[in-house]
């Protein structure tokens, strides 16, 4: 699994978060097998959101798409987006936190 995270300034969070919504269909089809968007605490506006992928070369395909361009300027997304792609490389155990 590779996931996907991207970091982005939106014009309003409210109408990014509605076309994303709408582009959720698309981005099944296109490999996204998860996602979850996140806002900063001092900035609504300043999003991040993951999309994992079954592969590197999907999620680069995922990336650099017509379609994901076009919806991220329909949202008002405002300058270059910051990407980047990671694989898990450790988890903790589940009584890990049980025990902070």
């Amino acid at each position: 699994m590779v996931r996907l995270f991207v970091r982005i300034n939106v014009a309003d969070y409210e109408t990014w978060r509605k076309v994303y919504d709408q582009f959720y269909g698309e981005r099944g089809a296109m490999g996204v097998t998860g996602a979850a968007a996140f806002q900063s605490v001092d900035d609504p506006n300043d999003v991040t959101v993951w999309h994992d992928f079954e592969t590197a070369e999907v999620a680069r395909a995922f990336v650099s798409s017509d379609a994901l361009r076009n919806v991220m300027q329909r949202a008002g997304v405002q300058g270059a987006p910051q990407i980047w792609f990671v694989t898990e490389s450790w988890r903790p155990a589940p009584t890990f936190a049980s025990s902070l």
